[in-house]
């Protein structure tokens, strides 16, 4: 197991509060079926902003350390969500917003009518950059392929 791998205390107890809640050993409330957590299991905060600075703090002097951004990471459950995150980090680089835009048409030219260019952009799909894909120079992105073709 990873946890075990990176001899992390924190990581562990948190990995073992995961257990004893999936394996039902945390007491739940009779009158709510809630359960409580213990004040170590995360941290709340205010903001967007604040978890960022949380996650990356000096993201300006170190967004180009390659080594440095791979200790850190924030996830989240939905794109929307990500999106979000994603351009206030960006938002916080120093340089110019380049733009680019994607240019969709339907496969079948019989479809064009039914599939408009602007429905087309509009499209947000998982693993697709969206119409608009805004960068800057130094930032990093991750690129992904799928190597088995369908």
């Amino acid at each position: 197991m990873r946890v075990q791998l990176q001899n992390d205390q924190s990581a562990d107890r948190f990995s073992k509060q995961l257990l004893e809640i999936r394996n039902g050993k945390v007491q739940i409330d009779n009158t709510n079926d809630l359960i409580s957590l213990p004040n170590n299991f995360c941290t709340i905060l205010q903001s967007k902003e604040e978890l960022i600075e949380r996650v990356f703090p000096n993201i300006i002097q170190n967004h180009r350390n390659h080594n440095w951004l791979s200790e850190c990471a924030i996830l989240a459950p939905k794109n929307v969500q990500v999106n979000a995150i994603n351009y206030l980090i960006q938002e916080k680089l120093p340089g110019a917003v380049i733009s680019y835009k994607s240019i969709d048409s339907a496969l079948n030219e019989d479809d064009a009518v039914n599939y408009p260019v602007e429905f087309l952009n509009s499209l947000e799909p998982p693993g697709i950059p969206p119409h608009f894909l805004n960068l800057k120079v130094g930032s990093s992105i991750i690129l992904l392929r799928n190597l088995t073709a369908p």
